[in-house]
């Protein structure tokens, strides 16, 4: 392992530890260091580590290295007595920080005035792993100055060969939610490509406490329970152990795209479907609060308002009846009828439901691709197999055997106490319930018959069932149990139904064809409401109805103003399916293809011929009509695990976008040949992420020459560009010189104008594109393209807000890319439209105030 060195956490004196006016740290009681006496008034971070506590009173913090060196610093010594005052920490206990970072800002002056001492003793506590071999002292020093080195001793190296062909490494997990599904499977997937055997024990203080497993296991990792923070010792054994332990031990150093101080992933631009905050379907207000459910001649124990609250698994408003389903246990005999037999038959069943599984996967598409991925990979799991194989050769039947196994790596993901891994128990139970039907030779998919209208209510429900659910029935549902990051809700939110999970038992005592309506949105289901509740449900849901039927029945025709003023109606996608529910919905076309379905959720870039048939697939389901395909756009929010992109203080200002794609040009360029190898020629057209400059637009079209003289492609692909920052906004002019069209991201374009965080909840709701300042950003943009005679698009969230199109139009927006099923509606709408009055109420709304106003303004406006 290298050296680790130590820059200097403050700015001020440096002093060896026998400096310090107190025992407790100048007899190194505490552990070997240095001090500082402080000139400035923040302590920083010496090196990369993970934040394993901050004291209560501020000041003093611990971190821990990924090599596994903790470090102490202490502000000042008898502090603790201010009780916090004068100290203002910057990081939590978990947190991920880097080399500089603030820590901890003080009051040097009070410190100076009611402290005992300000000299800040930096302590390693575990100094019996590792050793000072270099120390700065007895001089001035900067913060980020080098300090300390420390080398591990030899005793206790995270890499040593030990008993032969045995070498071991421990590490500080730096994964946010720890080692969980995706990245135990990445795990087991690396672990198979090496002979050796390989072993990771999750540490503790108590020698009892230690656990371990054999990696190759998804399940059994996940079962240690190992959080962000936890040191776990990787150990290998054989030929090749030195280069399995490096693969593994690097792969979870490196994040796998999860590193704690990541941001949480929210939706991009077009990135699924949206539901418009105004004029929504089932927009309504409880007329008032009923009296208790009565269902059957039976009184529910329901609140007295006849609401049941549970978690929002996708939002929504849905109309119906109650449709009852209970998870019913299949019946198994544990004897069996011979090892041979049984094995033989329980090997069939798994390949069985493999195949089905692949199968499935390779047509799915997003999340549901992703699950099914998943359990596959569960499916691989040697310790369930080899767990299901010993009980089959002690004489249990191959259904008993499974499903024994199954339910003690069930049992043990929920006896970590995390709530993904007991989600992920979910999982395991679909997997038994699969091959248990397949070894009774039952068709494996369970398909739920229910009447028109149902809202399903269930006690649980698995991915199985909800992958195989006649949503032309099935209109929403509620679930006792599971959470809002389970499989099911995942693919709730994906399939658009509305969706609550963790009603509660009470759920249970609704019988079939209670009047239900299921506001997923605001967490409630209402039971046998009142009729003045329900009438006005029905009237706005209705409303809604009737506006979306007619609008989809004219969603062929050409899209254009009233006035004839033509305005392209165009759609987001992200795979093939979206692709033809967007020529049924009448889209002229694609307006952003998000490339990332391709990259994302894969331990590895797809190939050229990979992308080639994805991107010629979708061209090919919308028959001629033009195709924009986004280049890769990764980085901030949307992390590839094998792009070696560092951990950034602000991902939403670094390494994302196209700046991802000139930084690694060989992806560029794959990705660049992949589209200009679609058929026809001139199909798609490219659109180029994240610009800021004309400098980054020169760059991508070089490439793109490049790649289509390397492929001998000789016809014109218009490039164009995406406008999401105020820089290219504010020089569009200087960009439509040279790019072939504009498309507005209003999304990613008004958290940077407003200098708003889209993922962050304490300001997201401000976070409108109605706001005044993103609306002249946006004429700035029209105004520039038209100078070269170029078209501006917007295929943000605001080509989907029915409010924001007349004024889009009236600042000059000639194209409007939405979700595919809102094509209809927003055709519809364009053809109420007259090009004048667009204008004109334009105008106005640049003269408002606030985002509000516009709102307001726009609730007014008639065409």
């Amino acid at each position: 392992m290298k050296p680790i060195i130590l820059t200097s956490p403050l700015q001020g004196w440096a002093s060896p530890l026998e400096a310090v006016p107190d025992p407790v740290f100048a007899e190194r009681m505490m552990g070997d260091g240095i001090a500082v006496d402080p000139t400035g008034d923040c302590l920083h971070a010496p090196c990369d580590a993970v934040v394993l506590s901050v004291h209560a009173s501020g000041h003093a913090i611990t971190l821990r290295t990924p090599e596994g060196a903790e470090i102490l610093m202490h502000i000042g010594l008898d502090t603790v007595a201010l009780g916090g005052r004068g100290f203002s920490p910057c990081v939590v206990e978990g947190a991920t920080v880097q080399r500089g970072d603030p820590l901890i800002r003080f009051d040097l002056d009070l410190l100076v005035c009611e402290a005992r001492a300000v000299i800040t003793p930096v302590i390693v506590t575990n100094p019996e792993r590792f050793t000072i071999v270099r120390r700065e002292t007895d001089r001035l020093v900067g913060v980020g100055e080098a300090m300390m080195t420390l080398e591990p001793r030899v005793d206790a190296a995270d890499v040593a060969v030990v008993e032969g062909d045995t070498v071991r490494r421990t590490i500080v997990v730096p994964l946010v939610h720890g080692i969980h599904a995706r990245p135990a499977a990445r795990i087991g997937e690396t672990a198979r490509k090496f002979v050796s055997e390989i072993k990771i024990t999750k540490d503790a203080p108590v020698e009892a406490d230690r656990r371990d497993c054999n990696v190759r296991s998804p399940v059994a990792l996940m079962a240690l329970g190992v959080k962000l923070g936890d040191q776990i010792t990787i150990a290998a054994t054989g030929p090749d152990a030195a280069d399995a332990l490096a693969a593994i031990g690097d792969l979870i150093l490196g994040g796998m795209g999860e590193k704690a101080g990541s941001p949480p992933v929210f939706p991009r631009e077009g990135g699924g479907p949206g539901i418009p905050t105004d004029n929504a379907a089932g927009s309504w207000a409880p007329a008032s609060a009923g009296e208790p459910g009565v269902a059957g001649g039976k009184v529910l124990s329901l609140p007295a308002d006849g609401r049941l609250p549970g978690v929002t698994a996708s939002p929504g408003i849905a109309i119906g009846q109650a449709g009852l389903f209970r998870l019913a246990e299949i019946t198994v005999t544990r004897e069996g009828a011979g090892a041979t037999t049984e094995r033989t038959a329980l090997d069939a069943a798994l390949a069985k439901v493999t195949t089905r599984l692949t199968t499935k996967s390779a047509i799915a598409t997003g999340p549901e691709r992703a699950i099914l991925s998943a359990h596959t990979a569960l499916l691989d799991d040697p310790t369930l197999t080899d767990a299901a194989h010993a009980a089959i050769a002690n004489g249990d039947s191959a259904a008993y055997a499974w499903r024994t196994a199954i339910r003690a790596q069930a049992d043990a993901l929920h006896a970590t106490g995390d709530a993904r891994l007991a989600e992920r128990a979910d999982d395991m139970l679909d997997l038994e319930r699969q091959v248990l039907r397949a070894l009774a030779g039952e068709d494996l998919d369970e398909r739920l018959s229910l009447p028109p209208g149902t809202i399903l209510l269930a006690d649980d429900l698995l991915p199985s069932h909800l992958l195989g659910l006649d949503t032309a029935s099935i209109v929403g549902f509620c679930v006792e149990r599971g959470g809002p990051t389970s499989h099911v809700a995942i693919l709730a939110a994906t399939m658009g139904l509305p969706a609550l999970v963790a009603v509660g038992p009470a759920l249970a005592e609704i019988t079939t064809g209670t009047p239900l309506i299921l506001d997923a949105g605001a967490g409630l289901l209402h039971v046998a409401p009142d009729a003045e509740t329900q009438a006005t449900a029905k009237t706005a849901f209705d409303a809604q109805t009737e506006r979306r039927r007619a609008a989809l029945a004219n969603a062929a025709r050409e899209c254009r103003t009233q006035d004839g003023v033509r305005i392209e109606a165009f759609a987001n996608l992200g795979s093939a399916d979206d692709a033809e529910a967007a020529v049924r919905n009448g889209a002229e076309g694609c307006g952003l293809l998000r490339t990332e379905f391709l990259f994302l959720e894969r331990n590895s870039a797809p190939s050229v011929e990979e992308q080639t048939a994805d991107y010629q697939r979708i061209a090919d389901t919308l028959a001629g009509r033009p195709l924009i395909v986004r280049l890769l756009d990764i980085g901030g929010d949307k992390p590839a695990p094998y792009l070696p992109i560092a951990a950034e203080e602000n991902p939403a200002l670094g390494l994302r976008g196209i700046r991802v794609g000139l930084a690694h040009p060989e992806m560029l360029d794959a990705q660049l040949r992949a589209i200009l190898a679609v058929q026809p020629a001139g199909q798609c057209r490219i659109m180029v992420p994240m610009i800021a400059s004309l400098a980054e637009l020169r760059a991508v079209r070089k490439a793109l020459d490049a790649a289509a003289a390397a492929i001998g492609h000789t016809e014109h692909v218009a490039l164009g560009i995406m406008i999401e920052t105020p820089a290219a906004a504010i020089t569009a002019d200087l960009l439509a010189s040279e790019a072939d069209f504009l498309s507005i991201g209003t999304n990613d374009l008004t958290q940077y104008a407003l200098a708003m965080d889209r993922g962050n909840p304490a300001v997201a709701s401000d976070l409108d594109g109605l706001h005044p300042a993103v609306l002249r950003l946006i004429a700035r943009t029209c105004e520039g393209g038209a100078v070269h005679g170029k078209w501006t698009g917007v295929c943000g969230g605001l080509a989907s807000d029915p409010l924001a199109v007349p004024i889009l139009i009236g600042l000059g927006v000639t194209e409007l890319s939405s979700a595919p099923a809102l094509v209809p509606e927003i055709k519809a709408l364009v053809a109420t439209l007259t090009i004048d009055a667009c204008r004109a109420h334009a105008a106005a709304a640049m003269t408002c105030i606030s985002a509000a106003d516009v709102r307001a303004l726009a609730r007014e406006f008639r065409p």
